[in-house]
């Protein structure tokens, strides 16, 4: 069986390792007749075709800074960051991987017996989200008055941006797309009309006490899907540098060997290969990797000019908010 794993200790480039890893998996397919590979060869491909070409990513960069414009003039004192990034190309593949056993396994619990290939291949079209744009609001002590409670303000002034970025982006070539969150609560502070657009997981935080609004768009001049992710500079540190990063790393391990102790090995063929390839990039020593731009002392200790490992960055926009002028009072 073929694993990213294998590409990662030749010094190659990014590009080259993904290119290897894509033609080696259509090999494989053809010779085994594994239809699920020939999907996983084909998502690497648009990968590919992301790092390689640049030109909608500027056009679409450059729409996105309208809304950070915007943002500057209506909000004067509000401190912002805009974040675009490519998802990591390890966290993609572990995402891939991990949706096809999450998916089979949650079948197997509920008909007693395995998705078809074509149930699996339909499941694998869903990623909308390896082109993401996180905006984080924060707003100073200074401009809060006395008496106010700073967390609740932030809150009303995120859920104020979230209710403009739809119209705004649409106006602008995007499309918002249905959200599929089911059941889940909104906030009242969050239009009528946009909720069924948008994942709110303020309000329906998840097991590691992570919280964001999330929103699909489609490009439609660049013809591909982006997310749109809102927090508070609290919230922000809680899902990067807090609890929720531990705690969600530690309950994916758990789920992924209850899983496996679930479903038989030898059972499911695409069952055992995307565990596998999960289980092996878990117990991947970055330290060890030798790809060109990357380096690493530790799993935590980690320089990344390639989008290896953390996410290939797009573009950086950040605002401070205004201390000393005469707007203040």
């Amino acid at each position: 069986m073929i694993t990213l794993n294998d590409y990662l200790y030749s010094g190659d480039t990014v590009l080259s390792i993904l290119r290897k890893y894509a033609a080696d998996l259509k090999k494989a397919s053809l010779a085994n007749h594994n239809s699920i590979d020939m999907v996983h060869c084909n998502f690497l491909l648009q990968q590919i075709d992301m790092l390689e070409h640049n030109d909608f990513l500027t056009s679409q960069s450059q729409r996105i800074r309208e809304l950070y414009k915007l943002m500057a003039a209506e909000y004067p004192y509000l401190a912002f960051t805009f974040k675009g990034r490519i998802k990591s190309v390890i966290r993609t593949e572990g995402k891939f991987n991990g949706y096809i056993v999450t998916y089979i396994y949650n079948y197997y619990k509920k008909y007693k017996k395995y998705p078809s290939i074509a149930a699996i291949k339909q499941h694998l079209s869903c990623f909308r989200d390896l082109i993401a744009y996180r905006i984080v609001v924060s707003l100073p002590k200074c401009h809060v008055k006395p008496g106010g409670n700073r967390e609740e303000i932030e809150r009303d002034l995120l859920y104020q941006v979230a209710n403009i970025i739809p119209e705004f982006l649409e106006e602008r070539g995007f499309t918002v797309q249905v959200s599929e969150l089911e059941g889940g609560r909104y906030s009242a502070r969050l239009k009528e009309s946009l909720r069924p657009y948008y994942r709110d997981y303020i309000e329906n935080p998840d097991a590691s006490g992570y919280q964001s609004l999330h929103l699909t768009l489609y490009d439609n001049l660049a013809r591909c899907y982006i997310e749109v992710q809102l927090r508070t500079k609290e919230m922000d540190d809680y899902a990067e540098i807090g609890p929720a990063n531990h705690i969600g790393y530690e309950k994916q391990q758990e789920m992924e060997r209850t899983r496996r102790d679930e479903i038989p090995i030898g059972e499911c063929l695409y069952f055992d290969e995307a565990y596998e390839r999960s289980v092996r990039l878990h117990e991947l020593e970055l330290a060890k990797v030798d790809v060109n731009m990357f380096g690493a002392s530790s799993n935590s200790v980690v320089n990344d000019g390639c989008g290896l490992y953390r996410g290939r960055l797009i573009l950086p926009f950040e605002h401070l908010s205004r201390f000393q002028n005469d707007l203040i009072d």
